[in-house]
């Protein structure tokens, strides 16, 4: 039987966020439904079940929880190595800048000023949804979010000179002066749930496809249009926040749109 109330402090000790830490606790759940005891027999045989059940980024997840378990009461050694995630060729699912541009448009012109803002944030600044709802009037005119991870590194977003000059006109007309910028309609911060699902809603008003309307998709597009305007992969990590540059080298790769454009050009023989 798994201890939860020791794992559980563990997970916090370790300074884990709350999403993390209810999903290394559902995977210790999951385990002990289906298995009466921490042995490596039963390690292998959870691991085989969730390869044969889940895609492998969720077997991983969950494997990393189990692994975190095993540390907690000290079997290092029974730790599962992970599955191997096999990459595609190209990025999937991200909005195109004509789309974007059509989506500002519309917002635009329907007087949906908030909502502009928060894909042009996403896109000009390559915030996460969870960092963009943090941002304030205060750094919209400073120029820049400091964030720190887990880990104690600092990573700065950055707001650029044209995105500042627009939004603080903006919040001057809200007569916003200081405090969140992205507030709900009873003037509390807007869940990250409340931004994804009315962009879906406001992409299907405007004819857009749905499947490309997600908060990260607009941060897929700040690193592609980064990319083809500075080629400095080291500095777009940074920007990104990635542990490493390999996370960022998925943006080299063209979109299957592209590819399906450069092939239908280039291919005449």
């Amino acid at each position: 039987m798994i201890d939860y109330e020791n794992f559980e402090r563990h997970l916090r000790g370790s300074n884990l966020s709350e999403n993390t830490i209810s999903a290394y606790l559902f995977a210790a759940r999951q385990f002990d439904v289906q298995y009466s005891s921490v042995t490596q027999k039963n390690l292998r045989a959870y691991k085989a079940w969730l390869i044969d059940s889940y895609k492998p980024q969720t077997v991983n997840l969950r494997l990393r929880a189990i692994n975190c378990y095993l540390e907690s009461i000290g079997k290092e050694k029974w730790k599962q190595p992970f599955v191997r995630v096999q990459q595609k060729s190209f990025l999937e699912n991200v909005i195109s800048e004509a789309d974007y541009e059509y989506f500002k448009f519309c917002l635009k012109r329907d007087d949906e000023l908030f909502w502009y803002f928060v894909i042009r944030f996403l896109a000009a600044t390559g915030a996460r949804v969870s960092e963009l709802i943090q941002i304030k009037a205060e750094h919209v005119r400073l120029g820049h979010l400091d964030l720190y991870s887990k880990g104690g590194k600092l990573r700065r977003i950055y707001i650029s000179k044209s995105l500042r000059g627009e939004a603080l006109s903006w919040l001057n007309d809200r007569q916003k002066e200081s405090g969140f910028i992205f507030l709900n309609r009873f003037g509390e911060r807007i869940t990250t749930r409340g931004i994804s699902g009315q962009l879906k809603k406001l992409a299907e008003r405007y004819g857009i496809d749905s499947a490309v309307v997600y908060p990260h998709s607009f941060r897929h597009r700040f690193a592609k249009n980064f990319l083809e305007k500075c080629n400095d992969i080291a500095f777009l990590a940074d920007l990104m926040g990635h542990e490493s540059i390999e996370t960022t080298r998925i943006y080299l790769r063209k979109t299957a749109t592209e590819q399906r454009e450069i092939v239908d050009t280039v291919v005449d023989w």
